[in-house]
């Protein structure tokens, strides 16, 4: 009579090797895929320079008694408010889309937001985006007000 030899069941070592390093080239590749645009502290960041920039045109528009403008570059990624010397600009990786009164749109990537000396605006919207994330910046045209939403 023979005697079959029974292998015994389970995985090489071999094999166990090879299936974690194929799982962790997938890991590698879905982690740089979901990490391209900016990070969600870049992106609230944006968000309360747009906001502090917007105040401050109010402000400033209030005390001399003159209309300001914030000035938004689409593509430099960047916002300037006359009478301030610094331009204020973005982190890589977000977009941006502004939606104005058709009177404040200087060009197809470049528009302003107008505050007036009583506090009212031409009111509009910035969209700061990456991805699925965004936050919405509103600028309320009676009051001037500016808000941060999700």
């Amino acid at each position: 009579m023979r005697l079959a030899l029974k292998r015994p069941s389970g995985f090489t070592l071999l094999e166990v090797i090879i299936v974690l390093a194929i799982g962790a080239v997938a890991y590698a590749i879905l982690l740089s895929a979901v990490s391209r645009g900016a990070s969600g502290a870049d992106l609230k960041y944006a968000a309360r320079m747009f906001a502090s920039g917007l105040r401050q045109a109010q402000t400033t528009a209030m005390a001399t008694r003159r209309d300001t403008l914030l000035t938004v570059d689409l593509d430099a990624r960047e916002f300037t408010i006359p009478g301030v010397q610094e331009v204020q600009h973005l982190p890589k990786g977000i977009d941006l889309k502004l939606y104005t009164a058709q009177t404040e749109v200087v060009s197809e990537r470049r528009g302003s937001i107008r505050f007036y000396p009583d506090g009212s605006s031409t009111g509009g919207r910035i969209t700061v985006s990456s991805g699925e994330r965004k936050y919405l910046v509103d600028v309320d045209w009676l009051t001037g007000r500016v808000s941060i939403g999700d």
